[in-house]
């Protein structure tokens, strides 16, 4: 699919919004002498700091783990490495519920992501077997009696077809309890989000939390590398909080160098998660300012690649127009329009970004409006050499690894869709091990939208102001409501307390 990530040259470079663009310009370049905002790189509301990690504390069963177990489950794992992340902790809650022995899960080979690592090539076995030890016994693989056994042939096998999105207790109780009292053991074949978040018991809420923040850590090799990455950019060697300590864990030193304490501080630096992938935005049906062009392009990736989608458009009686997806918040937003709510909240033109992913739809010409305004922008291939990259370049979830750390060690991190896995576990790592000092800008799509209708006539004050409004409205320090993902929102008593 190399051919669509470049994109059209010609036209992707095009801006949607010149007007705007050329204000945040001459306004950056009038403002570059002058100081950052005081609270830029800060939370916005200080009840963040009241809420802390908990989730490791205590045996999470006053009676343990039952002395015999019903059985064995055994998962599968679809996706790259946030969807399987998500399986693996909704897995352990699994167990718990159906009182199985779980086996360490295994990862599916995926035709999109290309990745043949399974759980020992990214996280670390032991300690993910020892956190549990009081909760959930998990084996690292089926006993011998069981290992040759056709579970298919004797209906040991769920696929995700047979359990509804969003399970609740009930649901396992009855399709796949029995299965796995009758055989002693069960397959869930492509298991990820089949376990809904509410309503379900505090004890299996909390173990989702335990194995998420505390369980799955990093293999070694990745940590070290991804220690690398965070110092090159940081320019210090130094662990500053706890997000270092728990990603990094050895490889971050404790205390700083004399020559660092001598500077004093470290570059700070910004994470951000850009959704605009050739998939993503080919199937969202917007437009983006490439003209005809672009919309052949992004048709014929469709019919390649989402004839399913094509289908159902053909049966709608009425299709919305792109504008019109527009204004519903259905829109990935643009390179363009990452760099103008930056540029609106007050970041410098030499605020170093670190940006995860780099397949980004129409290569280094979409990218250009974003690096005229952020020229420092880098990502783990300027980083890291050929040679430190070399041993992770085939295996994307390893890739993703380090992306997932870069991120949550950021000064502050943003997201361009906050429906992405990885801007929605990185945000909750933060939230969780960030001390109320790690914040995360997620924007409003439909909001954006709604700003960006009067892009031709709107002040550049007025621009400002209302992302301004727009970004610390989301950050206001909520408990989680129901039916959120303990893994995105984790201020929730299963998982952290209020002091």
């Amino acid at each position: 699919d190399d051919e669509y990530i470049d994109g059209n040259q010609e036209n992707s470079s095009a801006l949607m919004y010149e007007r705007l663009f050329n204000l945040a310009s001459s306004t950056g370049a009038e403002e570059q002498f002058e100081n950052e905002p005081s609270n830029l790189w800060k939370e916005q509301y200080q009840q963040a700091v009241a809420w802390k990690p908990c989730a490791d504390l205590g045996i999470l069963k006053e009676e343990g783990i039952p002395i015999k177990s019903n059985g064995f489950l055994l998962v599968s794992a679809n996706g790259g490495l946030n969807q399987q992340r998500v399986a693996v902790c909704n897995a352990v809650a699994a167990a718990s519920l159906l009182n199985a022995t779980l086996v360490i899960p295994r990862f599916l080979y995926s035709s999109v992501w290309k990745d043949s690592s399974q759980f020992g090539d990214i996280y670390q076995e032991e300690h993910f077997i020892n956190t549990f030890k009081n909760d959930v016994t998990i084996v690292k693989e089926l006993p011998s009696h069981l290992k040759s056994v056709d579970l298919q042939a004797i209906g040991s096998t769920v696929t995700d077809a047979d359990l509804v999105k969003e399970a609740k207790p009930a649901d396992y109780i009855k399709q796949v309890l029995p299965i796995l009292s009758r055989n002693g053991v069960v397959h869930l074949l492509g298991f990820g989000n089949r376990l809904g978040f509410d309503p379900l018991p505090s004890r299996l809420q909390r173990l989702r939390c335990k194995c998420n923040f505390h369980a799955l850590k990093f293999v070694p090799r990745i940590q070290k590398v991804g220690s690398v990455l965070v110092r090159r950019i940081r320019k210090y060697n130094g662990s500053r909080n706890m997000l270092d300590e728990q990603l990094l864990a050895k490889f971050i030193q404790n205390t700083p160098s004399e020559e660092e304490r001598a500077v004093e501080s470290s570059t700070k630096y910004l994470g951000l998660h850009l959704r605009f992938e050739v998939d993503m935005v080919a199937y969202s049906l917007c437009e983006f300012g490439g003209g005809q062009s672009e919309q052949k392009e992004l048709q014929a990736y469709r019919e390649t690649h989402f004839p399913l989608l094509l289908e159902r458009l053909k049966r709608l009686k009425k299709r919305l127009s792109p504008a019109e997806l527009r204004l519903l918040g259905r829109c990935p937003l643009a390179p363009e329009e990452a760099a103008l709510i930056l540029a609106a909240l007050g970041f410098k033109s030499g605020t170093y970004i670190y940006l995860a992913g780099s397949d980004v739809y129409g290569g280094k010409s979409r990218m250009q409006p974003f690096t005229s305004l952020y020229p420092n922008l880098v990502t783990k291939e300027d980083l890291l050499t050929p040679e430190e990259l070399e041993p992770f370049r085939n295996f994307s979830s390893q890739m993703a690894s380090l992306d997932f750390i870069a991120c949550a060690t950021a000064d502050v991190f943003a997201m361009t869709d906050s429906g992405s896995q990885l801007s929605s576990l990185v945000s909750g790592f933060r939230t969780y091990f960030g001390g109320g000092n790690a914040p995360t800008l997620r924007p409003n799509k439909k909001r954006m939208a709604a700003i960006m209708l009067e892009q031709k006539t709107i002040s550049w004050n007025n621009f400002q102001n209302r992302v301004k409004k727009m970004i610390m409205e989301d950050q206001r320090v909520r408990a989680r409501g129901y039916g959120q993902s303990i893994y995105r929102h984790p201020r929730s008593p299963e998982c952290m307390c209020k002091a």
